[in-house]
């Protein structure tokens, strides 16, 4: 428990009670791939997220990972950078990712390609993440995963390890394919960093379904991950925050923001422990 934190615990018990009251029925799941799912350090390096294992392994050719990395150094610092407003910063988020994947269209990413990097198994699951995936699907309790990666690659991590459910719903950068495998064009709007907010919870085909599961569990790395329930009317919501690394600058921030905090790149134990105490289940 040393790398918890909660910040305030009368709340938090208020909010367990509340949503244990409605039950499972009425509970869903809603997390950030990259970073909250996955760990953020593999063997005490920092993992790439999905899209830079494509961008960093020279996959495809030296044109995508020279003009990769180039747009990278543009964006990255804008990103990051707190003096930057949201507006400003939401703008040059589309411009990048437009360009990324225009990028990657025309340098020719393929199925192989992807199938290639999830197969290396360079990012890793936080511990107890599959089990805790395992027991939402036993429990017919939806999870739905938001993120600015390549959607296509997340299905195909999880497939990986068995966990590719039907109660496993994903809002990603999703390709259409030609019939060699090449990804031409996105499957719908971008989705990046800043925007989850935006993204068509209500395009789902289980969206009438989540309506009666006013109960939200969300899990995140970034302050940033919790604009992924806007647009989304919530009873009750506990935010759970991965602060995986600069922790003491951040930490005052997370705390204001999460309900829990678990520090170091720690596993998904208390989160597992947390909804199976909900709703009584050992």
């Amino acid at each position: 428990m040393e790398n918890i934190i909660i910040s305030d615990k009368k709340r938090l018990e208020e909010l367990k009670n509340k949503i244990s009251k409605k039950g499972k029925e009425g509970f869903h799941v809603l997390a950030d791939f990259d970073r909250t799912l996955t760990k953020t350090f593999v063997n005490g390096q920092k993992s790439s997220t999905v899209i830079a294992q494509i961008r960093n392994g020279n996959y495809i050719s030296n044109e995508y990972s020279m003009g990769a990395h180039k747009l990278f150094d543009i964006y990255h610092p804008i990103e990051i950078d707190p003096n930057i407003g949201y507006e400003e910063k939401n703008s040059k988020m589309m411009e990048w990712w437009k360009k990324h994947f225009e990028l990657l269209f025309k340098c020719g990413l393929n199925m192989q390609v992807m199938k290639e990097i999830v197969s290396k198994k360079k990012l890793k699951f936080r511990e107890k993440t599959l089990e805790f995936i395992y027991f939402l699907y036993e429990n017919n309790v939806p999870l739905i995963i938001m993120s600015a990666g390549p959607g296509d690659m997340i299905k195909m991590y999880l497939e990986e390890e068995g966990r590719l459910y039907e109660s496993i719903h994903i809002i990603a950068n999703m390709f259409k394919f030609d019939e060699n495998g090449k990804a031409i064009e996105l499957n719908g709007k971008i989705i990046h960093s800043l925007n989850k907010d935006e993204a068509e919870i209500k395009g789902l085909l289980i969206y009438n379904e989540l309506r009666k599961r006013e109960n939200v569990l969300l899990l995140g790395d970034s302050i940033e991950d919790i604009k992924m329930i806007k647009g989304f009317k919530y009873n009750n919501l506990i935010k759970v925050g991965f602060l995986n690394e600069n922790i003491e600058e951040n930490l005052e921030e997370f705390k204001k923001n999460f309900d829990v905090i678990i520090l170091n790149d720690g596993s998904m134990e208390y989160v597992d422990n947390l909804v199976r105490e909900i709703f009584n289940h050992n």
